[in-house]
């Protein structure tokens, strides 16, 4: 089967245009995304839409030509005005969003110009988008130029499969709240069907910041908006190892290398590669080698640290003012640090070509990675990747992306200074074989998830089935049938969720007791011949005793914690009982309670759980959310794991799950299976079943289930038909 069509979006093209002697020339842009996406552009038979570049000097014959050479080549140009890159572009992309969004709100100007022209530029690029769109494609967005453009394709198309990735940091909520479009930017985003970030971290900023500006609450990976799930991953983007290191293995890149080693004279070589960025760190990056050379004289005549400075948004005043201060700093340093024998600092503002930036990684005995603020850093993976020779020690900014995946490298706080420096000199006096073992797990990683396992990740989510089928009554057909083939196997088994499931979600757990009809049908089902009914459900066992113990059906209580198999048969535990985590899970949850009115903690034999039912609405989101991130945090190396259900956060053994219960009955090839819940706990049941398996979700909430249906009422309506499958002669219950 053909792979679906692919859209790629983003402000700038995989190419660049240039006249030579009047007639227009394409250069192959360099970088992660032109490499990484190109397989699946050209596979696809795709388009890649983006601006071209500045092109108003090119004649109205050249621009012609410039479109014929794109559309050769599966490109279709955006075109933009020079006043609105300007305003687009400069002042607000790379003005505004640009310093926000790596935290540097110093630099955000007071003035900020540019936000309809934002919204105008990511107009254009919908309009070209339509223009280009079949049925079938997938659209993939790229970036904070085009946060808008989701929004504005799904308006239009609305039945697109849309993507989206940031590649930049997304900014904690109180550091987003600051931009007057918070609310427009979100919306926006949240006209794709998926949006991927490079880490976790900025993953949760995204889902805090949609709590607490619009008390959107996200369910796990997911949002609710409008009907539709936004699934919401995490993809960090690798580099193309492979490519690293065949040019790493090619004899003029060795010779090239051994070449800038002759040079340094038997000195040991730092190395940083930045675009001249005031995100980068390299002001801070300086003055920590020259508290190093203050501090240790004697490793002036024995390091030499080569800086390549790659120009960057050039003709911004703010930059021009930024390469200034650094070449100055090169020149202070250099003028205090030097010897008679050695100049301590090589600054180099240029690009350099692939082979060069190789030839510098594989000469380095140290590479400095020490960015402000960074969504990834992939000169991080990218030394790394050539690094062949399993050799060299890497010295990472904690604010680089690179540094949730990338634990042995030598990890700094870049605006810490000391710091620095004693990580600088750590890296030089660090033993050979540590410095192999720690690169060896380091390529390890960068090959295995390199920028082409990203896009293939990303894309095959992408390309995932939507939700489930939306059931309204047992009359509908497809779920009917299934229901029908599933009653008529040999054996069957119905596993059934009770709270929210069988009965609606109550305020109180003692108000959520079973009423006479559901019993009577209980107890009917039971006596069906070959029909194993089991009662799945997260209530303490003394609650199902109470109401269901003296019904010949199994019982699972906590979450399958707790198991009894028939009527007057004893409880067995699925592990030993193990509480004492709980003395340091309950003051956490303590807290919570007395800060959030209404709320209330429940502690079971394996679990604490806190429910926020009776809270205010908003606030209670609010404060579940804050709760899971610092559960999450601080359980991480714990043998526990959170539970998110109904107006409930839980806390309980990792391994004890629904999932577990499926596991442990055991189901023969001809056996039927039907099984209903209604909450994330559920969803763990539903993933353990057979393929075969009815798997039904009651309510709205996302859900991996085959069908859903709107209440419990609909429940009921389903387990009578099952019923009178099962038991023709039975009385109507």
């Amino acid at each position: 089967m053909a792979p679906d069509r692919l859209l790629i979006v983003s402000n700038r093209l995989p190419v660049t245009a240039r006249l030579e002697s009047g007639d227009v020339k394409l250069m192959r842009a360099e970088g992660g995304l032109a490499t990484g996406l190109a397989p699946w552009h050209e596979r696809s038979g795709g388009l890649w839409l983006g601006w071209p570049g500045d092109v108003t000097r090119f004649t109205p014959a050249q621009k012609t030509a410039l479109d014929l050479a794109l559309e050769s080549r599966g490109i279709a140009a955006v075109h933009l005005s020079k006043e609105q890159i300007d305003r687009y572009y400069h002042r607000f992309s790379n003005g505004v969003l640009w310093p926000l969004f790596h935290y540097l709100v110093d630099r955000v100007p007071v003035d900020t110009l540019g936000w309809e022209a934002y919204r105008e530029a990511n107009e254009t690029f919908a309009d070209r988008v339509v223009q280009f769109y079949r049925p079938g494609d997938l659209v993939w967005v790229h970036d904070y130029q085009l946060m808008l453009l989701p929004a504005m394709l799904r308006a239009r198309l609305p039945d697109a499969r849309i993507g989206f990735f940031l590649h930049i940091p997304f900014p904690s909520s109180e550091m987003f709240r600051i931009l007057p479009w918070r609310r427009e930017v979100l919306r926006g985003l949240l006209g794709a069907d998926l949006i991927g970030f490079h880490t976790f971290a900025y993953l949760r900023h995204f889902l805090a910041s949609l709590l607490h500006i619009d008390g959107v609450e996200a369910n796990v990976d997911r949002v609710r908006v409008d009907h539709r799930d936004v699934a919401v991953e995490v993809f960090p983007m690798g580099v193309d190892a492979a490519a690293f290191a065949d040019v790493a293995r090619d004899p003029e890149t060795v010779a090239a290398a051994e070449a800038i080693r002759r040079d340094a004279g038997g000195r040991r070589v730092l190395l940083g590669v930045d675009r001249l960025d005031y995100t980068k760190g390299i002001p801070r990056r300086l003055l920590a080698l020259e508290r190093l050379f203050e501090r240790e004289p004697s490793l002036r005549d024995e390091v030499r640290y080569v800086q390549v400075a790659v120009p960057s948004r050039g003709l911004v005043d703010s930059y021009q003012t930024f390469r200034r201060q650094v070449e100055e700093a090169v020149g202070r340093i250099n003028g205090s640090c030097a010897t008679l024998r050695s100049t301590p600092i090589h600054y180099m503002h240029r690009s350099v070509s692939m082979k060069e930036l190789v030839s510098l990684y594989c000469a380095a005995d140290v590479m400095l990675v020490t960015p402000l603020r960074d969504g990834m850093n992939l000169v991080a993976k990218e030394f790394v990747a050539s690094r062949i020779d399993d050799d060299g020690v890497l010295v990472l900014s904690e604010f680089a992306g690179a540094a949730a995946e990338l634990a042995d490298a030598v990890v700094v706080n870049p605006y810490d200074v000391e710091n620095v420096a004693e990580a600088i000199r750590v890296a030089l006096a660090m033993p050979a074989d540590e410095r192999r073992q720690r690169m060896q797990r380091l390529r390890t990683r960068v090959a295995e998830f390199d920028v082409h396992a990203w896009a293939g990740a990303f894309l095959g989510k992408l390309r995932a089935p939507g939700p489930a089928h939306v059931v309204t009554s047992a009359a509908h057909a497809p779920l009917e049938t299934a229901l029908d083939a599933a009653a008529a196997a040999p054996q069957l088994h119905l596993l059934l969720d009770y709270d929210g499931t069988l009965v609606p979600i109550a305020d109180a757990p003692e108000l959520a007791a079973p009423d006479v009809e559901l019993l009577d049908l209980l107890t009917a089902l039971a006596e069906c011949p070959e029909l194993h009914l089991q009662l799945v459900s997260g209530r303490p066992r003394e609650w199902l005793d109470d109401w269901f113990g003296h019904l010949p059906i199994a019982l699972w209580a906590e979450h399958g914690f707790w198991h009894r198999p028939a009527t007057g048969a004893p409880w067995e535990a699925a592990a030993p009982i193990a509480s004492a985590w709980m003395a340091r899970v309950q003051p956490i949850l303590e807290q919570f309670t007395a800060s959030t009115p209404g709320s209330r903690i429940e502690k079971k034999t394996a679990s604490l759980a806190w429910h926020y039912r009776l809270a205010d609405a908003e606030f209670g989101a609010r404060q579940a959310h804050e709760l899971r991130m610092l559960l999450g945090d601080a359980l991480s190396n714990q043998p526990l794991e959170v539970l998110e259900g109904k107006k409930v956060i839980e806390v309980q053994l990792r391994g004890v799950s629904k999932a577990a219960v499926a596991h442990r009955i055991g189901f023969a090839e001809a056996d039927g299976i039907i099984a209903v819940g209604d909450d994330r706990t559920d969803e763990d049941l539903f993933a353990a079943l057979p393929a075969r398996a009815v798997t039904v979700a009651v309510g709205s909430a996302p859900t991996g289930a085959k069908y859903r249906v709107a209440s419990h009422v609909v429940v009921r309506i389903l387990l009578r038909s099952i019923l009178r499958w099962r038991s023709p002669m039975v009385s109507q219950i």
